[in-house]
C-alpha cells in the first residue's frame, strides 16, 4: 500500500474518532456554559486547567511523541519487534518516574504556578485562591495523560489509530457527568469539573491496556536508561519540550494577558478557542499524527523525496479543508453560540463576546494546520532544535502584538495576536525546512490555494444569505435556528465542493472522501 493511501486511511480513521470526541467536547462546553456561565468560577477553572493541559501538550502530544515515534519506528524497522518492545518498556519506566516527580512538584508548587499564569487575578478577591484549589485537584491528570502519550505512539506505529483518537471522548463524558451530578453537592460547584478531569485522565489511560495486550505489547519496568535508543529519545525530547507546543505556549501568554482584562475575558477566549479547535482536532491533528510515522519510515530509509512527497500531500489536504473551515467559523460564530450556548447563565452578550474571539482566531486555522504538519517533518529527521528557536521568536511576536492590541480591542485583540503569531510561526517553519532539505516543490500547493479562494468566496456568499433567516439575538427558536444553520452548512459545503470541481482543485476529491469517511474501508 502506498504511503499516501496509508496517510489518508489513518487520517480518516482518526478524524472520525476525534470527531466523536470533539462533539462530546462541544456538549461538555454547552453544559459548562449553561451551569457556570462566563465569569468568576469559569475564569478560575479555565486558567487552572491551562497548566496541566499545557504540560499534556509538552509531555504527551508534543515532545514525547515527536521524539519517541521516529526512534521506536526506526528500532522496529532495523532491529525487530523484540528490541522495539524493550525500548518501549524502558521509556515507560523512565516516564513513570519523571511524571511522578513532575506531578508532586506541580501540586506542591501550585500557588507559584497559578500566580505566574494568572497574575491579573490577584486584583479580584478569592480568584487566585480558587484557581490554586482547582489546579491542585487537576494536576495529577498530567501523570495519566503523559503515559497515554507513550501508549498512543506505540499503537500508532503498530497501525492502530482509532482508540487513542477517541479516548478524549471519555474525558469529556467524565466532565459532563461530574458537572451534572456532583456540582449541587459542593459549596463551590465548579469543583465538580476538576474532579471530572482527574477521573477522565485515569480512564483514558486504563482503557488502552487491553488493546496493548492484543497487539502483543507487554510493558514492564526496565531501568536500563543507558540504552542507545532511550538516550536518543531523551536528547530529542528535551529541546522539543520548549518548541513542539508553540501554539499552546502562546495560549498561556494570551490567558496571562487576559487575566488583566475585565471578568469573563478568559472564558470568552476559552470558548472561542474550543470551537476554533473543532475542525483542527478532527482533521489537522489527525493528519499530523498520521503523517509522522510515514515520514519517520521514509527518513529512516533515507528517502528524502518520499518524505517531501508525503509533506506536500499532507499540506494540500490541509489547505483544502482549513480554508473553507476558517471562512465558515467566521460566518457562523454567532449562530453556533446562539444555538448551542445561549441558555442559563450564558446570554446574548456572552454569545457576542465569544463570537468575536472566534472570528479573530479563525484566519489562523490554515497556518496552524500547516505548522502542525511541517513540525513532524523536522522530528522525522530527528531535528527538534529548529522548532525551539522558531518558538522563541513566535512567543515574542505573540506577546508583543498582544500587549499592543489588548488595550484597544480587549480579548479580541489577544485572539488577533495569536493569529498573527501563528502566521509568523508557519512562515518561519516552512522557510527553515526549505533551507534544511532544499526545494519543497510547493508551487502546486500555491496553485491549489489560488483556485480554492473563488470556491470559498461563493460558499461564503451563500452561507451569509441563508443565515439571515434566523433570529440569532433572541433565546429559544431552537428548531428554526438548527434548521437554518444546518441548511447553511449543507449548502455551503455543496457550493464549495462544486467550486473545487469547477476551478479544478486537484486534491479536492481525496479531501472530500476523507470527510465522508470512505477511506475507513481500508482499515484492518
Amino acid at each position: 500500500m502506498s504511503e499516501r493511501k496509508q496517510i489518508s486511511m489513518a487520517t480518516g480513521v482518526m478524524g472520525v474518532a476525534t470527531g466523536l470526541s470533539r462533539i462530546a467536547g462541544l456538549v461538555r462546553d454547552m453544559v459548562v456554559a449553561a451551569l457556570f456561565g462566563a465569569g468568576f468560577g469559569t475564569d478560575a477553572f479555565f486558567m487552572a486547567f491551562t497548566i496541566p493541559n499545557l504540560l499534556r501538550r509538552f509531555f504527551a502530544e508534543g515532545s514525547l511523541t515527536a521524539a519517541f515515534v521516529p526512534t521506536f519506528a526506526d528500532v522496529r524497522h532495523r532491529q525487530g519487534d523484540e528490541e522495539a518492545m524493550r525500548v518501549a518498556s524502558i521509556c515507560w519506566t523512565l516516564l513513570l518516574l519523571i511524571m511522578a516527580a513532575v506531578t508532586l512538584l506541580g501540586v506542591l508548587g501550585s500557588p507559584l504556578l497559578v500566580r505566574g499564569i494568572g497574575f491579573g487575578f490577584g486584583a479580584v478577591e478569592g480568584k487566585l485562591v480558587l484557581t490554586d484549589f482547582l489546579n491542585r485537584i487537576m494536576f495529577p491528570y498530567i501523570f495519566f495523560i503523559s503515559l497515554l502519550g507513550l501508549v498512543t505512539g506505540i499503537l500508532n506505529v503498530l497501525g492502530h489509530y482509532f482508540l487513542p483518537a477517541v479516548s478524549t471522548l471519555f474525558l469529556n463524558l467524565s466532565m459532563i457527568l461530574c458537572a451534572l451530578v456532583l456540582s449541587p453537592l459542593f459549596e463551590i460547584p465548579i469543583t465538580s469539573l476538576a474532579i471530572g478531569v482527574l477521573i477522565g485522565g485515569a480512564v483514558q489511560l486504563l482503557m488502552h491496556f487491553p488493546v496493548l495486550r492484543r497487539k502483543g505489547v507487554r510493558l514492564h519496568l526496565d531501568f536500563n536508561f543507558r540504552h542507545p535508543a532511550v538516550v536518543r529519545v531523551s536528547r530529542l525530547m528535551l529541546p522539543g519540550i520548549a518548541g513542539v507546543a508553540i501554539y499552546q505556549i502562546n495560549v498561556v501568554v494570551t490567558r496571562l494577558l487576559a487575566s488583566f482584562l475585565p471578568e469573563g475575558s478568559v472564558s470568552y477566549l476559552y470558548y472561542g478557542q474550543r470551537l476554533f479547535e473543532f475542525p483542527q482536532g478532527i482533521f489537522v491533528v489527525s493528519l499530523a499524527q498520521a503523517v509522522l510515522p510515514a515520514m519517520s519510515r521514509q527518513a529512516s530509509l533515507g528517502d528524502e523525496e518520499g518524505l517531501k512527497d508525503s509533506l506536500r500531500f499532507a499540506l494540500a489536504l490541509i489547505a483544502v479543508i482549513t480554508v473553507p473551515a476558517a471562512v465558515g467559523l467566521m460566518l457562523c460564530a454567532v449562530p453556533v453560540y446562539s444555538l448551542f450556548f445561549m441558555k442559563g447563565a450564558f446570554g446574548y452578550y456572552e454569545v457576542r463576546q465569544t463570537a468575536l474571539a472566534l472570528a479573530a482566531f479563525a484566519p489562523g486555522l490554515l497556518f496552524v494546520g500547516v505548522s502542525r504538519v511541517v513540525v513532524p517533518a523536522f522530528y522525522a529527521m530527528k531535528d527538534t532544535r529548529t522548532p525551539v528557536w522558531i518558538s522563541f521568536w513566535t512567543l515574542l511576536v505573540n506577546a508583543g502584538t498582544g500587549l499592543i492590541l489588548m488595550k484597544p480591542f480587549g480579548h479580541t485583540g489577544l485572539a488577533m495576536a495569536l493569529t498573527f503569531s501563528s502566521i509568523f510561526n508557519c512562515l518561519l517553519l516552512v522557510w527553515a525546512l526549505h533551507r534544511k532539505v532544499g526545494r519543497l516543490g510547493l508551487s502546486r500547493l500555491f496553485a491549489s490555494l489560488v483556485r480554492l479562494l473563488p470556491a470559498a468566496g461563493c460558499m461564503a456568499a451563500v452561507v451569509w444569505y441563508i443565515l439571515e433567516f434566523a433570529p440569532w439575538s433572541t433565546a429559544g427558536a431552537i428548531w428554526l435556528k438548527a434548521a437554518v444553520l444546518s441548511a447553511a452548512v449543507a449548502a455551503g459545503t455543496g457550493i464549495y465542493a462544486m467550486g473545487c470541481v469547477v476551478f479544478k482543485v486537484p486534491e479536492a476529491a481525496e479531501a472530500m472522501a476523507l470527510m465522508k469517511g470512505k477511506l475507513m474501508r481500508g482499515k484492518k
